[in-house]
């Protein structure tokens, strides 16, 4: 019927140019429709590096309010319209981690309800990451019930870096990527430690074994591990090292450090075996209880850390700290994921 209708004068010369016309502009219609406006807000865990990734892509932060009433409840307000748009919320798990975890629960939700078309959390140092599996009786998964947590807000993807297992990402029902800092750590040795090419790498426990053989293979060196013994967590009671570190440049590298009883145990240990300077290079420096004074008393030649997580109070109270910006590496994921295209690319390159 449809065809009949249109008879004779669909066959009009100009007709077909106007009907393909018409579909490029359905198609643009399409495809501005599919990739709505960018919004970026920041939670008030890390507004610094929120504040360096809207400069990286050229925007700005969008208008929210979070403030707590007199019981300590947690309340946010978005200050502009976020209607069919892709918005990206910034929230490290550090500092007060619980409230942080609220407040970026209820910024998604918040969000979500009111109409965003997608809703991605950038979370680069993602909480509860240790407790990720059952390794005692009645130990809890907290790190699948954060997961369930974030899905059940709203949240439609998960941006992090360096999980503490990359298994996390399976809690999840949405697309997580889990980036990596080792093209800014490879890149970071190679102008900072002037006998590099005499170094080995080593890890502080066999967990981060399959992480420290990526690095030195990329640097074409060899790597040791530390094998130790916990009596209870956050307490190591003896350790081995397997491998050999005389007369090299040993660099501990390890995805997070928080009372740095390890990475100091396991300096003293790679000076004892003969190492002529140790480096730690840490993904997460959380730096929580004794960590400051414990590095200042060590004998590392730096601690290096990325900026997942807040450092000047800490660089400040100790000057063996220094810091990698990682917000070039978040940014450009942001900019992937809202243009539809890979982010791969980042796993073994540091944009420029």
């Amino acid at each position: 019927m449809l065809r009949r209708r249109a008879g004779p004068r669909a066959a009009a010369p100009g007709a077909a140019w106007r009907s393909d016309e018409e579909k490029d502009k359905k198609s643009a219609g399409a495809a501005a429709a599919a990739m709505p406006n960018i919004k970026i807000f920041s939670g008030s865990s890390h507004q610094d590096l929120s504040q360096k990734i809207a400069d990286r892509l050229g925007l700005e932060l969008g208008k929210v309010v979070t403030k707590k009433f007199s019981n300590q409840e947690t309340c946010v307000e978005i200050g502009e319209s976020v209607r069919g748009e892709d918005v990206y919320i910034v929230q490290s798990g550090c500092g007060e981690i619980n409230d942080n975890l609220m407040e970026l629960l209820i910024m998604i939700n918040a969000c979500k309800i009111a109409s965003a078309s997608r809703v991605t959390a950038v979370i680069p140092c993602f909480p509860y990451a240790r407790q990720d599996k059952k390794d005692k009786s009645r130990a809890p998964i907290s790190a699948k019930l954060v997961a369930n947590m974030l899905s059940v807000a709203g949240a439609d993807h998960i941006i992090t870096m360096d999980l503490h297992a990359s298994q996390i990402q399976g809690f999840f029902d949405i697309p997580v990527d889990n980036l990596y800092a080792e093209p800014a750590v490879l890149k970071w040795i190679k102008e900072n430690i002037p006998e590099w090419k005499n170094c080995t790498i080593v890890s502080p426990d066999a967990g981060g074994a399959k992480r420290v053989t990526s690095i030195a293979d990329r640097l074409n060196v060899d790597f040791a591990l530390i094998h130790k013994e916990r009596k209870k967590a956050n307490e190591v009671d003896r350790m081995v090292l397997v491998g050999d570190v005389k007369d090299r440049v040993a660099i501990l590298v390890d995805d997070m450090a928080d009372t740095c009883g390890t990475i100091c145990h396991a300096a003293d240990k790679l000076v004892s075996a003969g190492a002529t300077k140790v480096y730690a290079i840490l993904t997460h420096g959380i730096f929580s209880g004794p960590a400051i004074s414990r590095i200042n008393n060590a004998c590392f030649e730096a601690v290096v850390v990325t900026n997942t997580i807040p450092q000047e109070d800490k660089m400040k109270q100790c000057p063996k700290i220094q810091v990698i910006d990682i917000s070039m590496i978040l940014a450009e994921a942001i900019r992937r994921t809202h243009n539809g295209e890979s982010v791969s690319y980042l796993f073994s390159h540091v944009p420029l």
